[in-house]
């Protein structure tokens, strides 16, 4: 994990990687406490025999499950002491690139794109990139917007 102690040190970073998080699995369960949150039961992310049947593999995550998990993954990359609040901004491009079947491990990296100072706050453009192990191929990569408070 990169630490920084304020947000005018982490805006230097910018134009620069920050780092990779740790793999992360996404089992069946956790596709299903998804499906059950957002409503979203399609047959590819909730029946295993099915989706082996028709499409001869396993089940598939949402999408916006892989997206959902980049806060986690940034969390694991990146700490500013300073910084008393952050709220989720926007994203300006995201882009499902490949699935991810039930049980495959993920990671996220993510880059410092541009650092906006502004009085007592700065609006981070990050862009994350979710990796599938063993898939060349990234499952998502999304340049997401943040605004941190001092």
């Amino acid at each position: 994990m990169r630490i920084f102690p304020t947000l005018a040190d982490y805006a230097k970073a910018a134009g620069r990687p920050l780092g990779t998080s740790s793999w992360l699995t996404v089992d069946q369960d956790r596709i299903d406490a998804f499906a059950k949150a957002t409503g979203d039961h399609q047959w590819i992310h909730v029946d295993p025999e099915r989706t082996r049947a028709e499409l001869g593999t396993e089940t598939i995550a949402h999408g916006y499950l892989t997206l959902a998990l980049v806060p986690r993954f940034v969390a694991e990359i990146v700490a500013i002491e300073s910084v008393r609040r952050s709220l989720n901004y926007g994203s300006n491009k995201i882009r499902f690139l490949n699935m991810v079947p039930a049980g495959s491990r993920l990671r996220g990296s993510a880059h410092l794109d541009r650092a906006v100072a502004s009085g007592n706050s700065l609006r981070s453009h990050m862009t994350v990139t979710v990796e599938i192990e063993g898939q060349e191929k990234p499952a998502l990569i999304a340049e997401t917007i943040a605004l941190l408070f001092e």
